[in-house]
């Protein structure tokens, strides 16, 4: 089976090209579970129950998220009741939201999610490498697919705990830095893997940020509004091909989808 990890939704540009592209790519693809890293949606930071709807009936099947997800309180309710969606498992257990789910792929097989955050150069959280522990104990034993967004900073953070996890979860894929690396690779114990698979969303920017705004703070430490940029619309993410009966993976891929100002769009 084929499982897309899309990285970092920003704002409403990312929301567009989404909107405008996933469904064609699901079925050029042949993907059977989409998922996507939603904590920067509303206008570059946070989610809320609108933009979650809008994600899921575009073609999204399950919602990732990271330091940013509480930023709009109204997603609360929807962490708490909805199972399309996920926090780091290594918040405070207090915390609102659920640390693993299990839903089911457009051909039936069970796929198994959790959120990490990493604790280098990030907010302080529990340890990250305890905490999936804990949810792979507690997630059913015959869901052997099981994909996992690591949200963090540091490639170091990444590939420790790609080999923590490597055989015993189907994919560990990055987030957070909105940058992909071209680190894509099966892991021995047959853990697909990448450091980070980049951003999705307007690439002529800093981050997804206007490049104008950024750079007048940063040379001036004049203070400005880190608005959303516009342009350059694309998808980047990582598809991933999983053994249904082992859970363990076969092959990654980068993908970038390109969207042009008149609406058509590739794969580059």
């Amino acid at each position: 089976m084929r499982i897309l990890l899309i990285g970092d939704i920003v704002g409403k540009p990312g929301r567009r090209i989404i909107r405008q592209t996933l469904a064609q790519l699901r079925q050029r693809e042949d993907l059977n579970f989409v998922i996507a890293n939603a904590e920067n949606a509303a206008n570059g930071s946070g989610i809320t129950a609108e933009i979650f709807r809008e994600l899921l009936d575009s073609g999204v099947d399950c919602l990732t998220a990271g330091d940013h997800i509480y930023r709009r309180k109204e997603i609360i309710p929807i962490l708490e009741t909805q199972p399309q969606i996920v926090k780091p498992a290594n918040f405070p257990a207090t915390s609102p939201g659920r640390t693993w789910t299990v839903l089911p792929a457009n051909n039936g097989v069970a796929v198994g999610v959790l959120s990490l955050l990493g604790r280098v150069y990030m907010r302080p959280v529990d340890c990250p490498f305890t905490a999936a522990d804990r949810v792979l104990a507690e997630m059913p034993r015959d869901v052997k697919v099981r994909v996992v967004d690591f949200h963090a900073e540091a490639t170091s953070d990444k590939q420790l705990m790609g080999r923590y996890l490597d055989g015993r979860v189907s994919a560990v894929l990055g987030t957070h830095t909105h940058v992909a690396t071209a680190d894509e690779q099966i892991l021995p114990g047959g853990t697909a893997f990448q450091c980070d698979v980049g951003m999705t969303g307007p690439h002529a920017s800093i981050i997804g940020r206007r490049i104008d705004r950024v750079l007048m703070t940063t040379t001036t430490f004049r203070p400005t509004e880190f608005d959303v940029a516009t342009d350059d619309l694309r998808i980047c993410g990582a598809v991933v091909e999983v053994c249904p009966q082992t859970g363990l993976s076969t092959a990654i891929r980068r993908i970038q989808v390109k969207l042009s100002p008149e609406g058509s769009w590739d794969v580059i």
